[in-house]
């Protein structure tokens, strides 16, 4: 196999550990599954992240990694956010005639994208080239010394869930459309009990969260406030490293995205198929060539394969 189609083939493992269940035996997933049970993993989480991390490593063994630098989506931001980084002074873009960047996550992002995608599309009618949902990283305090963020990797270089991230959809939205993206999001949830749809995922990488600029002081609050209520759940501020949010109670964390900003998720896991629903196609799946070529998705310079 070549490096790109090795890395095709693992990249699926990186969210759901549950695919596997889904693998034929002669599967290349299930050749994968078991070079794990070779290695001893067990069934916790912990486990699960450092050997998929291992793993992926070993596959996309020389691939290039790009000179780091700092990808978020709110490029007008002077300065990362880190542990050493004053952003008290940063004011929110409400005034702003322009978009808004926003985010909103619950579990594994690739679904998410997905679905915010079709939103996109759906109202504000925007077209391939105009989509802005990405997926990535929020609600962390902190990056590396370089200013990334990063996924599980053998390297351990930025690992989001260390750096106290959870993973997000990053978008940009007119300020009047926020609450209707915002009931977009409360629907994905499962309406029989709640909780995300892939409660097998667990750790504070994968909790409810949503990101304003402002956070609760954002003129759109009120309104995304309103759709929480309508579907039973309830807001509350975070403050960054949060845990988990399965089985509390239909909770959701509010950052402000000027503290807490959004940062980019590597090439290789942007319009990327899931396992909750059937293959998104070819077409879903070349999306991101097209915001490669003009520069709505970039190098982040974490393991990659770019």
């Amino acid at each position: 196999l070549s490096v790109t189609s090795s890395l095709v083939l693992v990249s699926p493992l990186l969210c759901l550990s549950s695919c596997l269940a889904f693998c034929g035996k002669g599967s290349p997933l299930r050749k994968v599954k078991n070079e794990l049970d070779i290695l001893g993993a067990d069934k916790t989480g912990k486990s699960r992240r450092n050997l998929l991390g291992q793993i992926l490593t070993t596959t996309v063994a020389g691939i290039f990694v790009p000179s780091p630098h700092r990808v978020l989506a709110q490029e007008e931001l002077p300065s990362v956010v880190s542990s050493t980084t004053s952003l008290s002074s940063l004011e929110s873009d409400d005034s702003s005639p322009a978009l808004t960047d926003v985010y909103f996550g619950v579990g594994c992002f690739w679904h998410i994208q997905h679905e915010f995608v079709d939103a996109e599309r759906a109202l504000l009618g925007r077209s391939d080239s105009e989509l802005t949902s990405r997926t990535g990283y929020a609600g962390g305090t902190k990056t590396d010394s370089e200013g990334r963020v990063c996924y599980h990797n053998y390297q351990s270089i930025a690992d989001y869930g260390k750096l106290g991230h959870g993973e997000a959809v990053g978008m940009k939205l007119p300020k009047d459309k926020i609450a209707d993206f915002a009931k977009i999001y409360f629907d994905l949830f499962d309406s029989r009990t709640g909780e995300r749809v892939d409660p097998q995922d667990r750790g504070g990488e994968y909790r409810s969260l949503l990101g304003l600029p402002g956070g609760t002081q954002n003129s759109e609050y009120t309104a995304v406030n309103q759709a929480a209520i309508d579907k039973g759940f309830r807001l509350e501020v975070g403050k960054g490293n949060d845990p988990d949010t399965l089985g509390k109670n239909k909770l959701v964390y509010v950052y402000d995205s000027l503290k807490f900003p959004f940062y980019q998720a590597e090439v290789y896991h942007q319009f990327h198929n899931d396992f909750q629903s059937a293959p998104y196609g070819k077409k879903y799946n070349e999306l991101v060539e097209l915001a490669l070529d003009d520069g709505r998705v970039k190098g982040t310079g974490c393991p990659d394969r770019i």
